[in-house]
């Protein structure tokens, strides 16, 4: 019940001030973030939670499955098909390079292994457009940027799991069976397809109609039989996720329509809720057991490795200097990021307590950078546009 009041407060507090944090520096996100870390053990003493709390572990695991499922939904194959030039840039260029940028800062300043570096590679290479909401939202940015942040942080999520679970594997004491390995992959990816797939074409057969009270209630359900499915079957849970909501943006577009605006709400309502716990484990101590080497690697995990990676993957792409400086820039770390790093935590290989702090402070950093900077970038680029429209126009006739 505590979490609970505490999470309605801050949820009251954050809807009251969501005016001002649109047009401000202000950020829900860090809200919760923040409240959490304030609340927690090291602080308040409100909230108690240890990483591996089952509740932690099942409420991150969670929201990141609704993430991952309203975010295939925004992108259907083809959408891909019509406008992949950057995105693909973004994704098939710039998150390898962002890993492996990563993985080799890992592995010099920390002095992780290649595995357990390439590990963090992967699990820092996902991005987030809600901790950069007023960026990505904003009618005055360029939308080729905008559809550029969208498309990449909507995919990258899933396209990085798979990295993470190999490299897990890898950094692993434990002997690894690849075999069993693809075949939960690959079972995840099936999973996601067939059942939306079916439940579609069902809801469109002469036998069946929903009314339109239920409509919304078939994203619901499909979610819910895949989240069942792939946990009882041991199918990858999340690349079912992603599977699942591609493959409504696919093939049914009215289904999706329906469900977005309930989705999206209950995607942010455990969002947040992760974040309110996330903060809750960030203790003083927590933080204070982080070396100074640590250090080095979270500030250049956020300024340094993304920017080189985008910045080599979008040279010559046709973006103005501006457009690849935000792109690059804006690269927060996601809740994918969250949940990846609990899943190593749980694991137990040996370097996790390390790459759960790395992981930790480094989403910390950078959610406080990007939620604070993404109005004074959009507002840069709004009032470029002003002056380059007073500067076109028709000076006085002699």
């Amino acid at each position: 019940m505590t979490l609970l009041l505490a999470f309605s407060v801050l949820l009251l507090i954050g809807v009251l001030l969501s005016g001002i944090a649109h047009r401000t520096i202000l950020s829900t996100a860090v809200l919760f973030l923040v409240g959490g870390f304030l609340l927690g053990t090291g602080v308040l003493g409100v909230l108690d939670f240890a990483p591996d709390d089952p509740l932690v572990s099942g409420l991150a695991s969670l929201a990141l499955f609704a993430v991952l499922f309203t975010d295939g939904q925004k992108v259907g194959w083809q959408d891909l098909r019509r406008a992949w030039r950057l995105p693909g840039r973004a994704l098939l260029l710039g998150m390898p390079l962002t890993m492996i940028v990563t993985a080799v800062l890992a592995y010099w300043l920390v002095g992780l292994s290649w595995p357990e570096a390439f590990l963090i590679g992967a699990i820092l290479a996902p991005t987030d457009p809600v901790f950069a909401a007023a960026l990505v939202g904003n009618n005055r940015v360029p939308y080729r940027l905008r559809h550029l942040l969208n498309v990449e942080s909507g995919l990258n999520d899933g396209l990085a799991l798979p990295f993470v679970v190999i490299f897990l594997a890898l950094a692993s004491a434990e002997s690894v069976e690849f075999p069993l390995l693809v075949l939960e992959l690959l079972s995840g990816i099936l999973l996601g397809v067939a059942v939306p797939w079916i439940a579609i074409r069902l809801e469109r057969s002469r036998f069946f109609d929903a009314v339109h009270v239920y409509k919304p209630l078939n994203g619901v359900a499909i979610g819910l039989l895949v989240f069942a499915i792939a946990s009882v079957t041991h199918a990858n849970l999340y690349l079912a996720a992603f599977a699942a909501g591609i493959t409504i943006a696919t093939m049914g577009p009215k289904q999706k329509e329906s469900f977005e605006p309930f989705g999206e709400l209950v995607s942010e309502l455990l969002k947040l809720a992760a974040l309110l716990v996330f903060g809750a484990l960030i203790s003083p101590q927590f933080l204070s057991e982080i070396p100074v080497s640590g250090w080095i690697f979270v500030v250049a995990a956020v300024l340094v490795a993304r920017p080189i990676a985008i910045a080599i993957s979008l040279w010559r792409s046709g973006l103005t200097t501006r457009e690849q400086a935000a792109a690059a820039w804006f690269g927060p770390k996601g809740f994918a990021s969250v949940v990846y790093g609990l899943l190593v935590l749980e694991a137990g290989i040996g370097s996790s307590d390390t790459i759960f702090h790395l992981v930790a402070a480094t989403i910390a950093l950078s959610i406080i950078l990007h939620s604070s900077t993404d109005v004074v970038v959009a507002n840069g680029f709004a009032k470029a546009a002003e002056r380059e429209a007073i500067s076109t126009q028709p000076g006085p006739s002699p």
